[in-house]
């Protein structure tokens, strides 16, 4: 009976965690290029009561074994790096990548970091940066009096500048993508760094080699599905409270044993 407790116990705490998770996605459901988690679960270690095929007895042998199971626990978050609806905007310097790729950052103490949220600034020494200020790698700078700017779906950066008639070429985007993004560490602020699950970076321009073209004046929005997730969040209120039941029913029963007279 103490094993009945423990193993809805675990259960419990399992939904609890999913339910975070839940909650989560349903937050960053406005995040420009967020990405959704789902939790994964293994079952937990088995006791063998009786093996198939040993008789206790002498008798003949049984064909099928006895096993108890103790629960279940959470073994990972997976991060989902399903493409996210693409939204018009007005503004030229937001940027959406439709297919595989990040666009690379460098943080101020020179780490390099990724993030699918294509909404860029312009510092004030001319630089194409994050709302947050950190830069994107290569560095882009543009011409004084630049009027204008350009960016064609392969990345190439053109600037129209006042007084002249042909555009000014000024840099090259490029992407990073991994064997398992999946692996990719959240570190806040729609950024994600290497890690060794990910696997190490390949580089490339868009709309090549297989990364994902760059559409200017478009963001990508979060691929959090809200009917999903509240679908989602019902089973797990339900999956807590069919355990719940079961720790009640087990006390009771302890209880009625526990009451038992000679």
């Amino acid at each position: 009976m103490i094993r009945s407790l423990r193993t809805a116990a675990t259960g419990m705490y399992g939904e609890e965690l999913v339910v975070d998770v839940i909650s989560n996605n349903l937050a960053n459901i406005n995040t420009t290029g967020f990405k959704k988690s789902k939790v994964e679960f293994q079952d937990l270690l088995y006791q063998t009561i009786q093996n198939p095929g040993v008789s206790n007895t002498g008798n003949s042998a049984p064909t099928s074994e006895i096993q108890i199971g103790h629960g279940t626990k959470a073994v990972s978050v997976l991060k989902i790096f399903s493409q996210g609806d693409v939204s018009p905007t007005t503004n030229p310097l937001d940027l959406a990548i439709d297919g595989e790729g990040f666009f690379k950052l460098q943080m101020p103490d020179g780490r390099i970091t990724y993030t699918r949220d294509g909404t860029f600034k312009i510092s004030a020494d001319g630089r194409l940066v994050t709302s947050d200020g950190y830069l994107l790698d290569p560095g882009i700078s543009l011409p004084e009096n630049t009027s204008g700017i350009n960016i064609s779906s392969d990345g190439v950066i053109s600037a129209k500048v006042v007084g002249e008639t042909e555009p000014e070429i000024v840099g090259q985007l490029e992407l990073a993508k991994f064997v398992n993004p999946a692996g990719l560490k959240n570190i806040g602020r729609n950024l994600f760094e290497e890690t060794a699950a990910s696997g190490q970076p390949l580089f490339g321009t868009p709309d090549n080699d297989g990364f994902g073209r760059v559409m200017q004046g478009y963001v990508e929005l979060s691929n959090v599905d809200v009917v999903q997730e509240m679908v989602n969040m019902i089973i797990a209120q339900r999956a807590y409270e069919i355990n719940s039941k079961a720790i009640k029913t087990s006390e009771e029963m302890l209880a009625m044993a526990n009451n038992l007279k000679r």
